[in-house]
């Protein structure tokens, strides 16, 4: 059973810096894209950041320039870290890990996942 497990959400004032953890367990034995979407209230859900295993990287044009995503492969993990956060980057953040492979007992099977989402509040 795959879990991606997130932390490191909360409140913070705007201009301040909060870092997202992300880290997928199971038996995993590729992921080929780790990131982060996120919805605001009211919002359609967006594309915040993207890594493949490769390290190439993808961002909204919103967040380029404050956000910074990276991943450790070994620990099939993916970071988020948030600098100069502004009011409008309040949202449930969601961490994703797409063409994640996993081994199981008919073979192998190679699916979409994401987790629960962590509340980012940031206030003016």
């Amino acid at each position: 059973q795959v879990q991606l497990v997130e932390s490191g959400g909360g409140l913070v004032q705007a201009g301040g810096s909060l870092r997202l953890s992300c880290a997928a367990s199971g038996s995993i034995l590729s992921i080929n894209t780790m990131g982060w979407d996120r919805q605001a209230p009211g919002k359609e859900r967006e594309l915040v950041a993207s890594i493949t295993k490769g390290g190439s990287t993808k961002y909204a044009d919103s967040v380029k320039g404050r956000f910074t995503v990276s991943r450790d492969n070994a620990k099939n993990t993916v970071y988020l870290q948030m600098d100069n956060l502004r009011p409008e980057d309040t949202a449930v953040y969601y961490c994703t890990a797409d063409g994640l492979t996993t081994a199981q007992a008919m073979g192998v099977i190679t699916s979409d996942y994401w987790g629960q989402g962590t509340q980012v509040t940031v206030s003016s």
